[in-house]
């Protein structure tokens, strides 16, 4: 499949949007679960895009930027994922596989970029002591555009050159190594449950953890009907700790206290 310029362009623009919502915005365009069925839309394989988005969703769930400790960008990531995947007509996990190289190079060149533009920060405060608010907007705007811009090309270039030499490039790579390619892409989202669970695991969650385990690997259940079941828990918790709440101010109200 061959992707033409307006279609690069278009994914280009996404990209710098989705860009500026990571850091600004902050309204999850930029997530896997929602940027790769855009891919899929612009591509014409929306199937593709959903299946890879969510994916790639595993994989970045439990990565979360902490100062300096960056993860790869989940945005380039995506695009090239998506793209790769639906030219050619590989499997969502190898997607996976060559999309977080992508993701780690840029989110580097992110880095770099971001200790460039910290230079800046001294002519603010100086904006700053002369309540020079039209300056800063002028700097703000312009660290804006240079984010987006950068997204921009990160994705426009590799998907506009790249996307013609891919499918030749998966023709000439040995089954091995696609099957590798397959089997990373498999782990990924396995390692960001992990580090999720890290963060917000609780004894408490341990029996609900099991269950789920028992209703994917042993009953061989469906994910909607895990997720109706989960749900209905979490209702009933919801609601048993709500009536535990009115006991107790009830209580506290006969007693006087």
């Amino acid at each position: 499949m061959e992707i033409g310029l307006l279609q690069s362009i278009i994914l280009g623009i996404i990209a710098f949007i989705a860009g500026l919502d990571l850091y600004n915005g902050l309204t999850h365009f930029h997530r896997p679960v929602v940027l790769g069925p855009i891919v899929g839309l612009v591509l014409g394989d929306l199937q593709t895009g959903i299946l890879v988005g969510g994916t790639l969703e595993l994989v970045w769930m439990g990565l979360a930027p902490l100062a300096g400790a960056q993860p790869p960008n989940v945005i380039i990531g995506t695009v090239v994922g998506a793209t790769f995947a639906i030219t050619t007509k590989t499997d969502p996990t190898v997607a996976v596989g060559v999309a977080v190289p992508f993701a780690i190079a840029v989110q580097m060149g992110i880095t770099f970029l971001f200790s460039i533009m910290s230079a800046v920060m001294s002519r603010c405060d100086q904006m700053a002591e002369d309540a020079n608010l039209k300056g800063i907007d002028y700097v703000n705007y312009f660290g804006l555009l240079v984010l987006g811009t950068f997204y921009f090309f990160c994705a426009f270039l590799p998907v506009y050159f790249g996307a013609e030499h891919a499918g030749k490039i998966i023709e000439m790579l040995p089954k091995q190594v696609i099957d590798g390619l397959g089997v990373a892409g498999g782990i990924m989202p396995a390692i960001g449950f992990a580090v999720l669970m890290k963060i917000m695991m609780k004894n408490v969650y341990i029996p609900y953890f099991i269950l789920g385990f028992v209703a994917a690997a042993w009953l061989q259940l469906p994910v909607l009907a895990i997720a109706a079941a989960a749900t209905a828990m979490a209702i009933i918790d919801y609601m048993r700790k709500g009536t535990e709440t009115v006991e107790v101010k009830k209580e506290e109200f006969e007693d006087g206290i």
